[in-house]
């Protein structure tokens, strides 16, 4: 099984649909994606990914053996945090647990510092959410605290980590 990030192809969108009609992969998510996720959606976000500005936005499908099972950005923060982005991701559920998504972090990070001038990346998982903070941590990120009652998902106020990676890691 050969697994890396690549740009992201239209032709992706189908296989981004099915990932993303899962409850479970939508309730470690940012709000705001449709659900059911339609193959449209996934057009939609592919061609946005696509005309981004490619020093701000490093967006990438986690593809094995070519077929896309995930997504994995950094995205650029502005004014003072010109030189800091934020990465976020998903895999698809069947393809959880198995050190796929810490190669993908990795990958993107060395990515997005040997081509930019990003001197940071940070996540901000929900503090729920053991299995992304296991990524993060296995790819090298330090945990930095938590951010207490910062969010509210799903109804409930929830706590977020915050992790870092810089450059010179």
């Amino acid at each position: 099984m050969t697994y890396k990030i690549r740009k992201w192809k239209l032709s992706d969108a189908k296989d981004l649909a099915i990932a993303l009609s899962n409850r479970k992969i939508q309730d470690n998510l940012r709000d705001g994606l449709p659900y059911p996720y339609t193959e449209q959606d996934g057009a939609d976000y592919i061609s946005d990914m696509l005309s981004a500005d490619e020093n701000e936005t490093f967006a990438f499908a986690i593809t094995i053996d070519g077929k896309a099972v995930g997504s994995i950005g950094v995205f650029r923060k502005g004014n003072i945090h010109k030189q800091t982005a934020e990465l976020g991701y998903y895999i698809s559920e069947e393809y959880w647990g198995r050190g796929i998504m810490t190669e993908a972090v990795k990958q993107i990070c060395q990515y997005v510092f040997s081509e930019s001038d990003i001197i940071r990346i940070y996540a901000e998982p929900f503090a729920y959410n053991a299995a992304s903070c296991k990524v993060l941590e296995k790819a090298g990120f330090q945990y930095e605290g938590t951010l207490r009652r910062n969010a509210v998902k799903n109804g409930k106020v929830i706590d977020m980590k915050m992790y870092s990676l810089l450059k010179e890691e």
